[in-house]
């Protein structure tokens, strides 16, 4: 889903300017899919792409509830590798 609204929302002036990066952001979610907040772990070294992937976490949002468990969670943090190419393309792991 992620990468679905990242590609329809990739950044003209990344796109423009051919840019690319790597960048690392993790992602706290509640029980209720909602975001709790986003940290920019790693800068892909542009911050049009640094904001272009925070701004496609709140685009994405809300996420699947968090099924129950016996561990009570009630946040769940996930951190994942972004890939922004020059072709215009959002890749994340």
């Amino acid at each position: 889903r992620v990468e679905r609204i990242g590609n329809l929302n990739y950044p003209d002036e990344a796109r423009r300017r051919e840019l690319d990066g790597q960048l690392v952001l993790t992602v706290a979610v509640r029980r209720d899919g909602s975001v709790e907040s986003v940290e920019l772990v790693r800068s892909s070294g542009h911050a049009v792409l640094d904001e272009a992937a925070l701004r496609i976490v709140r685009l994405s949002e809300p996420f699947a509830p968090i099924p129950q468990t016996g561990e009570g969670v009630d946040i769940l943090h996930i951190t994942r590798t972004w890939q922004f190419l020059p072709s215009g393309v959002l890749r994340h792991r």
